[in-house]
């Protein structure tokens, strides 16, 4: 069944070359009316027109946001929904955090017309504080994420994905440095500026630095209140519309651990590495990424990223970390089961499995995991250890999950 989908999954269109995408429009339609969220660029829009649109399929609607005139016409009366909807089976709206109040219309064209919805953003406030919930259990809801490797497939490359990480547009740019310039500048004009989520954009732009120096550690509000010199309310607040326009997310602590008390503290992570690069103005020089200060963040980010995806793609588990009070810590547990250290090093020594050995003796733990830069896989103390493109390998061939 995972090979049959994965021989269908979809396409994403760019510079001529075609890529195909993991997420399935059609078979997740096929179960209903759906939201679809992601972060700007991520690629919806095209995975919509090749998975959806590219038969000139007349009984699919297509309705993007972003077209300022149907914009205007849909705020001003979303009732018109149905005039352009006459005659459809499906509906697309694409960024339908533009117009929240079309979701009353959306509701009552589910219930009384039978029609399936696709409704897809790039950010869930707007949704959240309108009532997202009007449809009333009726729609499902997916997540589609930047380029994963097993998508990019023989044109991944770790380094490149290390220093721009893994945006369509900014992965597949001849200059990706200015992509990625572009797009932070995008997220702070359109989404924060455009959207009035904030009330001053330099002291947001202030904060989005410092927020981008605590990517992948624990949150800390008060150091980071003082850091800012903003109230610890203030704070708290623009996390939350970083979670709230899908640019991070937090990474909670694993509580299934029978024999360890958990840490309560979370860490953040942005949603791509080169975002982050990028707001710390880390891509100045050519330097090899391995030998610059942000190396080792870099690549247990990469790790992270294709983690989250696959989680979220194979419906397994949420992706966490595991941390007790006494700071013993393991980067992340996968499929609550799978515990995986993430180590720059292109030499793995026993100094380096000590807490994933310690981490054995809880029954709950099935299997352990480095990943690392060494040239070939090994096996020692129970401890599988893999070259990063064997562990990614293993992961999206689901060799992972299924061999415990």
């Amino acid at each position: 069944m995972r090979e049959n989908r994965r021989m269908r999954r979809h396409i994403y269109a760019g510079d001529a070359i075609y890529y195909r995408r993991t997420l399935d429009l059609k078979e997740l339609l096929n179960q209903g009316s759906h939201f679809s969220f992601g972060p700007r660029q991520c690629g919806k829009t095209a995975l919509i027109r090749s998975a959806l649109l590219a038969e000139d399929e007349p009984s699919c609607v297509y309705l993007n946001l972003l077209d300022t005139d149907l914009q205007r016409r849909l705020m001003a009366q979303p009732s018109r929904l149905r005039e352009y909807v006459d005659g459809a089976k499906t509906i697309v709206i694409d960024e339908i955090q533009k117009i929240p109040q079309l979701l009353d219309e959306v509701h009552n064209l589910i219930s009384s017309n039978g029609l399936t919805f696709l409704l897809t953003g790039s950010s869930a406030r707007k949704l959240r504080e309108n009532g997202v919930n009007l449809l009333g259990g009726r729609a499902w809801e997916s997540h589609l994420f930047p380029f994963t490797s097993d998508e990019l497939g023989e044109k991944f490359e770790l380094e490149r994905a290390l220093r721009f990480g893994t945006l369509p547009p900014v992965y597949l740019s001849p200059f990706p440095s200015k992509a990625l310039k572009a797009y932070v500048s995008t997220y702070l004009e359109q989404e924060i500026r455009l959207e009035g989520l904030v009330r001053s954009l330099p002291s947001f732009s202030r904060f989005l630095e410092v927020a981008a120096h605590c990517h992948a550690q624990l949150i800390n509000y008060s150091k980071i209140s003082n850091d800012c010199e903003f109230p610890k309310t203030t704070v708290q607040e623009y996390f939350q519309i970083l979670r709230d326009t899908l640019i991070g997310s937090d990474l909670p602590v694993w509580g299934g651990s029978t024999t360890r008390k958990a840490s309560k503290t979370s860490k953040f992570f942005f949603f791509d590495i080169g975002v982050v690069r990028e707001i710390l103005d880390m891509n100045r020089t050519e330097i090899p990424i391995a030998n610059d200060s942000f190396a080792g963040i870099s690549f247990e980010s990469i790790v992270y990223q294709e983690l989250k995806a696959y989680s979220v793609y194979r419906g397994l588990p949420e992706l966490c970390f595991f941390r007790t009070p006494s700071k013993l810590e393991v980067d992340f547990i996968l499929n609550d089961n799978t515990a995986i250290e993430v180590k720059l090093s292109k030499s793995i020594v026993q100094q380096d499995l000590k807490t994933l050995i310690s981490l054995q003796e809880d029954p709950a733990i099935k299997k352990t995991i480095v990943v690392c830069r060494e040239p070939r896989p090994r096996r020692v103390s129970n401890v599988d250890v893999w070259p990063i493109g064997d562990f990614l390998r293993n992961l999206w061939a689901d060799k992972i999950t299924h061999a415990l």
